[in-house]
């Protein structure tokens, strides 16, 4: 299985034909996008809902949530699946990765932001001497 953003990032430079929510469609060249689905593309193609009027763009800039749907050539789907999928979690039990240990007593691990003191923040009053 390949997710759209892997497809879109193996697109890079490749004709690509691009469906918005208002029922524009543009047909360029993919330059570049991002994990929001933003797109840049060069040598554009818009053409208007209902198909009747053209518009020739040097270049464009699309936002993602806009976009309905994506084409793109079926030798980019073959691109995405050889490509190596992008680590985004460190795995922590990795050879190749240490692991530090914290310096502090185990006794004061897991207590929150660090302060000790009780009542700070609950909004208690604190008991007075005098009367009210």
């Amino acid at each position: 299985m390949v997710l759209p953003l892997t497809l879109m990032r193996a697109g890079k430079s490749q004709p690509t034909l691009i469906e918005l929510k208002n029922g524009e469609t543009y047909s360029g060249i993919l330059d570049s996008c991002d994990s929001f689905m933003n797109m840049h593309m060069v040598n554009v193609v818009c053409t208007s809902k209902n198909g009747t009027e053209f518009w020739k763009l040097n270049e464009c800039f699309l936002r993602g949530n806009n976009v309905k749907s994506l084409r793109l050539p079926n030798e980019v789907t073959e691109i995405a699946k050889e490509e190596k999928p992008q680590r985004t979690n460190i795995n922590l039990y990795n050879n190749n990765f240490l692991v530090k240990i914290p310096t502090m007593p185990a006794s004061l691990r897991g207590r929150g932001r660090g302060d000790l003191g009780g009542m700070r923040g609950r909004g208690k009053i604190p008991y007075t001497s005098g009367r009210r």
